[in-house]
């Protein structure tokens, strides 16, 4: 993608890929229509959307025909997507495509990825994490350090893990969350499936009452517990009361990463179709299958657009806020994974492997492929310090991007991010690089 002068002006258009640090308690989309309120505006980018309305006008009158009526009004603005989101709490590595460099992303969706962690001991959740409902609780006083680093042996290499029970993987043509919400029964088993975890190391543990991790405040209502067992089989764990009020959702967003659906121009999550000689058990290979975006959590942006006197809005308290601070240990982990892990799992896991229950307290995603935070990642509160501050980040990264591509092109036919990562080893499978091509000509956000 190398830069070329736009007709109407000497400066270069500016598209390709970089990343941005994204704030907790906002979703990826809204990310996405944060940055591009900043950069359609900017000066930076108005080469490349004159170069949009050019290609517009060069259009035949059928192809202007094809184009909706609601389609055409719309104001013209920068094409933006991501190459995998990151729910509203969690933080860390999101990365953005701009103009043609949204066809680049979903080659993101397969490369290996670096988390940091924390495991909270003694509870388990219908969604495995602090933001579900407990539906057991176990002993947790025995568990040590040495116990957990024994423990975390088992799940290093290439192993077979099960996907959460709240979920965006389809059984059946349905996805295992919606079960969940109805209170039904899951009809078949939930399959494990090969991930492979390159690096995963304990770096800290924390007492029980020393820190501000929480138990969640509410319980499961009788049919979400009764599903959850039936999935989990919880060993000598305590069943809780049924204390939610009715009408209260079971499927916030959880706090991992997962491809999404579409939003103007990047790759998606949509379920490539299995045989039909088989059941539909099987995960999509380019999605972590975290639950779809909610509402309940403020959607407005965190930082005003250019020129705008709306309020920065606030984010909402934790529904995991107590008094007493926590009894139960918890610990930090630092891992590297492929495509398809599930750090929430791996918390409800090792929660089993110390003979109690665990469940996901936080998550930071550090690095994705080659952007990693501290080094090569644009800090989400720039924005606000003006394109001045911003633009020539932005366009430093853009224009390392197109020169990486640029190399890339002229050495051959270009691999999969994933296997080509600098200081990284070969990690896709083939067949998810053919089911990834198969999901190449989508759109998302």
């Amino acid at each position: 993608m190398a830069s070329s002068p736009n007709s109407n002006s000497s400066k270069p258009i500016l598209d390709g890929v970089f990343a941005i640090h994204k704030p907790t308690s906002i979703t990826s989309s809204q990310v996405i229509r944060d940055v591009q309120a900043h950069l359609t505006p900017s000066a930076l980018f108005q080469p490349w959307l004159r170069s949009e309305e050019d290609r517009k006008a060069s259009e035949s009158h059928n192809q202007q025909r094809k184009r909706s009526s609601w389609k055409a009004r719309q104001a013209s603005k920068v094409k933006m997507g991501h190459g995998g989101t990151l729910d509203p709490l969690a933080t860390g590595v999101l990365i953005l495509g701009v103009g043609s460099g949204t066809k680049s992303l979903n080659r993101f969706l397969t490369c290996t990825k670096s988390y940091d962690t924390v495991v909270l001991f003694g509870a388990a959740t219908d969604t495995y994490d602090t933001e579900g409902k407990v539906v057991a609780r176990k002993p947790y006083e025995h568990i040590t350090r040495d116990k957990v680093e024994q423990a975390l042996e088992k799940f290093r290499g290439e192993i077979m893990q099960r996907p959460p029970i709240f979920s965006a993987l389809r059984v059946q043509g349905k996805r295992l969350y919606e079960y969940a919400r109805e209170g039904k029964e899951v009809p078949v088993e939930i399959q494990e499936r090969p991930v492979t975890v390159e690096n995963l190391e304990l770096v800290e543990w924390m007492e029980g009452g020393s820190h501000d991790w929480k138990w969640p405040v509410h319980d499961a209502d009788k049919e979400t517990k009764g599903v959850v067992e039936k999935v989990l089989h919880f060993g000598g764990a305590t069943g809780v009361a049924s204390t939610a009020q009715e009408g209260e959702t079971t499927g916030k967003r959880k706090h991992e990463e997962v491809e999404d659906e579409t939003v103007n121009g990047t790759v998606t999550d949509s379920q490539v179709p299995s045989s039909p000689k088989r059941v539909k058990s099987s995960p999509d290979p380019v999605a972590s299958g975290a639950l779809p975006e909610t509402h309940n959590l403020a959607e407005a942006s965190t930082i005003p657009a250019p020129g705008s006197s709306e309020p920065v809005a606030s984010a909402p308290e934790p529904a995991t806020s107590t008094t007493e601070p926590c009894p139960a240990p918890a610990v930090r982990l630092r891992m590297t994974v492929t495509s398809g892990f599930y750090v929430r799992s791996l918390a409800h896991d090792l929660g089993a492997a110390v003979d109690s229950l665990g469940i996901m307290a936080n998550l930071v995603r550090t690095r994705q492929g080659d952007f990693e935070i501290g080094r090569n990642v644009l800090e989400y509160t720039e924005l606000a310090d003006g394109e001045e501050v911003w633009g020539p980040r932005v366009s430093a990264m853009l224009k390392d991007w197109q020169g990486a591509e640029a190399g890339r092109e002229g050495d051959g036919p270009r691999e999969v991010a994933s296997n080509r990562v600098e200081g990284e080893k070969r990690v896709a499978k083939p067949a998810v690089r053919a089911r990834v091509r198969r999901n190449s000509s989508s759109d998302e956000g």
